[in-house]
């Protein structure tokens, strides 16, 4: 059963990213979506990042206030295993656009308001393996819709996973 783009979510730098509709994945990001420190953040290999419903309500659950968006993720998805989201994993999002998974993303200071007591370090993939957010490049451009069906086309490889954020 395929998972759903619960979530599009852009800024014009900084969080929190915004819901939207829609949106046009290039191979350098979301149209509309612009990222501060573009050192760290953007560029074809991080050109999307990506994080679960299902983490972020585990969050919650411990009294953190994370929402969809908050934690700087462009795209929300809900009902895909997180611990299937690996470097080299294929996703297919809707009907046009494929992205493969490069790296977790490191959790900077910018998201300490979705931690309690700004412990942002919760997400960090060293300190808490399978809740880190993943960055992706784009294999196939086109439009982003929310609703829109998510389907693990190649897995990843556990044994290539880059730990150094």
């Amino acid at each position: 059963m395929p998972g759903i783009i619960l979530q599009i979510n852009t800024s014009d730098g900084g969080v929190p990213k915004l819901p939207v509709d829609r949106a046009y994945l290039s191979g350098e990001g979301l149209f509309g979506d612009r990222q501060r420190n573009t050192d760290v953040h953007g560029g074809p290999e991080r050109a999307l990042c990506l994080y679960g419903i299902e983490v972020i309500e585990r969050l919650r659950g411990e009294g953190h206030p994370i929402a969809p968006g908050t934690a700087g993720e462009n795209v929300t998805l809900r009902g895909i295993d997180w611990t299937r989201m690996l470097p080299g994993a294929r996703l297919r999002l809707g009907g046009q656009v494929e992205v493969e998974l490069t790296r977790y993303t490191a959790p900077c200071r910018n998201i300490s308001a979705s931690f309690h007591d700004g412990r942002f370090t919760r997400i960090s993939q060293k300190v808490h393996p399978g809740e880190s957010r993943i960055y992706a490049r784009v294999l196939r451009e086109g439009w982003l819709v929310a609703g829109d069906a998510v389907e693990m086309v190649a897995p990843g490889d556990a044994s290539a996973v880059d730990d150094d954020e």
